[in-house]
């Protein structure tokens, strides 16, 4: 298995913190990077040289913090979640790569090494072509909703922003963590459009495109809410590193 971490990000609304300027995931919560957090649960799963991180922003501050990491510079030519992914895919470490990738974002600092672990168990026993990690949560929290058929499959993400009155209640969540089969990764790629009111690739896309090719994706459901808290603002830094603190 490889690993795709996401750490091309700025971070706009962590500027007000006043610091010098550095990549999102260079932010430190309870004494430690962000990105060191999510380092040590991928390791449960990967080992170091199969760990890929995509820088951005501010790249060689990543580059030069973790020196022992493939480091892959994201392009300039296009913008979201999925081009950051297809930077990935296209850089000579996946050449003649045909086994599971694991997407997992950054800035997401409290999941466990064993919700990864149980999500890499449950892929790999199911046969699914790419599993999602979903959260069942009555919380309101802006996240894309799973939406399930009559039969109690996925049907689709929609984000929340696009929700109708009735998918709003949906108390499914989309997280934002995937394992997908590398050569389906590439051929849901090829088809990723960026056809959007931001004109950007998002890889909430990706599984959709899959199921409608009529292959099987399926979700690994946690209800563990404190693992799925990502940080975009201050008061996300704060709340991040109190439940890190109370971890011990």
């Amino acid at each position: 298995m490889k690993i795709i971490i996401m750490a091309a990000g700025k971070g706009t609304r962590l500027a007000k913190l006043g610091s010098t300027p550095m990549p999102k995931v260079l932010r430190r919560s309870n004494g430690r990077t962000l990105l060191d957090y999510v380092l040590d649960a991928t390791a449960a799963v990967a080992p170091k040289e199969d760990t890929n991180i995509i820088v951005g922003y501010l790249a060689e501050q990543v580059e030069n913090a973790y020196p022992d990491y493939h480091c892959i510079r994201q392009g300039d030519d296009a913008y979201g979640t999925g081009y950051a992914v297809m930077c990935g895919m296209k850089d000579a470490s996946f050449d003649d790569y045909h086994g599971d990738v694991f997407i997992v974002n950054g800035d997401m600092p409290l999941f466990s090494r064993e919700t990864l672990c149980g999500m890499k168990a449950q892929h790999e026993a199911s046969g699914a072509v790419c599993t999602m990690l979903t959260c069942i949560s009555d919380e309101y929290l802006p996240y894309g909703r799973i939406v399930r058929g009559s039969d109690g499959r996925i049907v689709d993400i929609v984000e929340e922003a696009d929700c109708t009155p009735e998918q709003k209640l949906i108390k499914e969540l989309n997280i934002g963590m995937y394992i997908f089969n590398a050569d389906k990764l590439r051929y849901s790629l090829s088809k990723l459009t960026n056809n959007n009111a931001k004109g950007e690739y998002y890889i909430t896309d990706l599984p959709p495109i899959l199921i409608r090719a009529g292959e099987k994706v399926e979700s690994y459901i946690i209800d563990r809410q404190d693992e799925i808290r990502g940080v975009n603002t201050p008061e996300d830094l704060e709340a991040v590193g109190e439940i890190l603190k109370n971890r011990g």
